[in-house]
């Protein structure tokens, strides 16, 4: 089903589930347009499941791939129906727009950006009822002769051939995420079955592999916003340090301007008469005394 912006493939996630075993489902997202989009993922249930990456990029006219993983459950829901769901947000980036560049902000829709939304419903399918697909000239088609040998089996052992329940209701809008628990009646619980060590040892690698690459995309993450925290604390201080020399020389301008004015006023309130006056009256006395005198 395509979107204005995305095209994306397939419509719903399916994973074929079986008791503490993860299952893997993935979906690709095609950039429709000649824009950088950015795109988010979120889940009604984010401790039960692993998107990566749940963020990202797509370039005009290209493709990119999530992954979405299923944890290992202990019990199985009843009539194998799920109710999480899945929310693809997506909006036009700037150009040259890399991962580093997604704010929480781009997928707010009160910003007054285009945002659109995809839901994707989750169906779980029993290993035994999963078809087998089969690759002919480069797509994939269903094994409908074991399909067949699945449906003879269950009549000749009096089973009903009833095809397998899916999720058939349409949910409307998402719940907010949070954590949900399975509420399990006494009549209801569902047999555990024994499972050989190797495959609780291989589960609990996956597990421990998945917590390594997420803790070393962490470390990696903060190594890079602690270089920048350095390199913008660099520049504050610059800029303190400008600011503070500008202020010290406005001040010392002021003070000499200052000085300036007062030696002005001062001359200005000195008065007196100049000197070349004072010289020529001394002359005239001089000579009126002595035309007196003779």
């Amino acid at each position: 089903m395509a979107t204005e912006l995305l095209q994306i493939d397939p419509p719903e996630l399916r994973f074929v589930f079986e008791l503490k075993k993860q299952s893997s489902a993935l979906v690709q997202l095609g950039n429709r347009t000649d824009h950088y989009i950015a795109f988010k993922v979120k889940t009604t249930s984010p401790k039960k499941y692993c998107v990566r990456p749940n963020i990202g990029i797509i370039k005009p006219n290209e493709k990119c791939d999530f992954t979405v993983t299923m944890q290992a459950q202990r019990i199985a829901p009843p009539d194998m129906q799920c109710k999480d769901k899945f929310l693809i947000q997506t909006t036009v980036a700037p150009l040259g727009a890399t991962e580093e560049d997604i704010t929480y902000n781009m997928f707010v829709k009160d910003s007054g950006r285009l945002i659109e939304e995809k839901k994707l419903r989750v169906v779980l399918i029993s290993p035994s009822s999963s078809p087998v697909l089969l690759p002919v000239n480069g797509d994939t088609k269903l094994d409908l002769s074991k399909e067949i040998d699945v449906q003879k089996d269950r009549v000749l052992s009096g089973v009903e051939n009833i095809p397998p329940r899916t999720v058939s209701e349409e949910v409307k809008g998402l719940e907010p995420i949070k954590d949900t628990k399975e509420d399990i009646a006494e009549g209801n619980t569902v047999p555990i079955q024994t499972e050989n060590v190797g495959d609780m040892k291989a589960a609990k690698d996956d597990v421990q592999l998945s917590l390594d690459n997420e803790s070393e995309e962490l470390k990696s993450k903060l190594g890079i916003m602690d270089s920048k925290l350095r390199e913008v604390t660099g520049v504050i201080i610059k800029l303190n340090e400008e600011r503070r020399r500008n202020t010290e020389e406005k001040d010392s301008l002021k003070k000499e301007l200052e000085v300036l004015k007062r030696e002005i006023n001062k001359k200005r309130t000195e008065g007196g008469f100049p000197f070349l006056f004072v010289c020529m009256v001394a002359l005239i006395s001089v000579a009126v005394g002595y035309y007196i005198h003779s």
